[in-house]
């Protein structure tokens, strides 16, 4: 660090933040560590003491050196946490290994760059004042968190708040959503460097204020975890999800097709008189207009008051396109009525961005079924049984807002997913993770049905009542209760927090709080 930085802020520095080499290799190390309070590790502990490592790297650097920082951070934070990429890139979409490798780097260099601009422009904000640097990261973080959530239609994924879907936070999520509690999470890393920065400066009272008050949430949220926001019906529905655990590399085949709907049926065989079915993503592996006599069969099968819910292609005319396209689709057969046209597509596996210049480039930007179409919005839940269920297909359970709202007629929620893209990575265990955090944010039981795992029932508490082993072709089988009323958080959105993190930066900036 120069000498002119340090006269600076004489009282901010560290070991580590005068130690280039040191401080880059701790800003991977702290995106690690964050990669830890995620399932299956779910060490949500470190999610604190990892904001309180990159604060002592980082805070009296220049905006330069913090785009820097925040960069390698995110490349510690997405090159372990979202890693599993590699295993869709190499072993599923047809690329070499070299290639793979290649097109993996720059998938986690090209979102680790959201940390670098969010650093860069936290120390354009905040100059050269601890203070301000200190109050301002929280809302720099959420801010960032959010617009990575829908750029470029988004990477709503490792979310620090998702953690505490078992943590002591998890009790505001139905006020406050995924967002408020990863501020929160912030906010006590941000105290943890105050506290000691005040310590230094012999403010020890100030000191043990910002204590208590980062600690605060932590001691009551046990206690508001068990407040009940919404109301569950007294009767409960039978619910049974089919895993056919069907290899990937078959999964469009046209020799393969017959045999997998076939897998399917005889899963369901002693189990047609069930409320609610659910079969996975594209358990149909064929369009609607095709799989007539599939969808007549199963509603010849069905018990008067059982529906079945599965995944299939839709094909035809689309009203807001005016054209001709498929969609990636759910829709309910027996004694139900609906379909739901997935909204919140895949890059590459669902659709291929610029596809006039990358399609026959290499065989990763030509995976099958590549070519769907974003569903409408506002679309209308499921009918079962006369109960109103609210489909997300795959990746759309991440979206927190989206789901949210999108719940509010809804007395179940339902993702169903193919997570054999992923293999035995990290990944569908941290897609079973998110999905457990909309059920707590909403107050809803959510069913998940998934090809390989991890098929579940999840509590309107986002604790898991059901389940069965990953990579098994089985049957999962038990009750569900529909839910009535709305979450705070199902009413408001994430917009409370992210309105605090503009107040903060408008109030908080360079121009409001004096240097000194």
């Amino acid at each position: 660090m120069t000498s002119n930085t340090t006269t600076r802020n004489p009282v901010t520095t560290s070991l580590l933040s005068e130690q280039p080499w040191l401080r880059a290799v701790a800003l991977v190390i702290a995106g690690a560590l964050q990669t830890l309070t995620f399932s299956p590790f779910n060490w949500w502990w470190l999610g604190p003491l990892s904001i309180a490592l990159i604060l002592l790297c980082c805070l009296p650097l220049s905006p330069r050196k913090l785009f820097r920082a925040g960069w390698l951070l995110g490349l510690g934070l997405f090159g372990t946490g979202a890693s599993w990429v590699y295993i869709s890139i190499s072993e599923h979409g047809n690329t070499s290994v070299p290639l793979a490798i290649i097109l993996t780097v720059i998938f986690v260099a090209g979102l680790a760059l959201f940390h670098g601009l969010a650093f860069w422009a936290w120390g354009k904000l905040a100059k050269d004042s601890t203070v301000r640097r200190l109050l301002l990261f929280p809302a720099v973080w959420i801010l960032a968190d959010w617009i990575r959530g829908w750029l470029l239609t988004g990477f709503p994924w490792l979310y620090l708040g998702t953690a505490h879907v078992d943590g002591p936070l998890g009790g505001f999520a139905p006020l406050v959503g995924v967002h408020g509690i990863t501020f929160w999470v912030t906010v006590t890393g941000v105290a943890f460097v105050a506290c000691w920065w005040l310590t230094r400066n012999i403010r020890y009272a100030s000191a043990a204020i910002v204590a208590v008050v980062a600690l605060l949430p932590w001691v009551t949220g046990p206690l508001v975890s068990s407040a009940d926001w919404t109301t569950l019906d007294e009767e409960p529905s039978t619910f049974a999800s089919m895993q056919g655990n069907i290899p990937q590399q078959i999964k469009w085949d046209p020799d393969f097709l017959r045999d997998q709907i076939v897998a399917y049926l005889e899963l369901t065989e002693e189990h047609w008189n069930t409320d609610l079915i659910l079969w996975p993503e594209t358990a149909i592996p064929i369009p609607q207009d095709q799989a007539g006599t599939v969808i007549d069969h199963i509603g010849e099968e069905l018990g008067d008051n059982s529906t079945l819910i599965t995944g299939i292609p839709w094909y035809g005319f689309s009203d807001r396109i005016e054209d001709f396209t498929f969609h990636n689709s759910i829709m309910a057969i027996g004694n139900g009525d609906g379909i739901y046209h997935k909204q919140k597509l895949v890059p590459f596996g669902e659709y291929v961005p610029l596809q006039q210049w990358l399609r026959g480039l290499i065989g990763f930007f030509d995976l099958p079924m590549s070519s769907f179409s974003r569903g409408p919005s506002n679309q209308s839940p499921l009918d079962a049984n006369g109960i109103n269920i609210m489909p997300f297909i795959c990746y759309e359970v991440a979206y927190s807002d989206f789901v949210a709202s999108n719940a509010r007629n809804s007395g179940l929620l339902l993702t169903i997913s193919n997570d054999g893209w992923f293999g035995d990575s990290i990944g569908p265990l941290q897609h079973l993770q998110i999905a457990r955090m909309r059920a707590l944010e909403t107050g809803r039981f959510m069913l998940r049905g998934t090809n390989n795992g991890v098929t579940a029932i999840i509590d309107h508490k986002g604790q898991i009542t059901e389940t069965i082993p990953q990579f098994e072709r089985a049957v999962l089988t038990g009750e569900v209760y529909a839910a009535e009323g709305n979450t705070p958080y199902m009413l408001s959105g994430s917009w409370p927090v992210l309105t605090l993190a503009a107040i903060l930066i408008v109030f908080v900036r360079e121009r409001v709080i004096p240097k000194n």
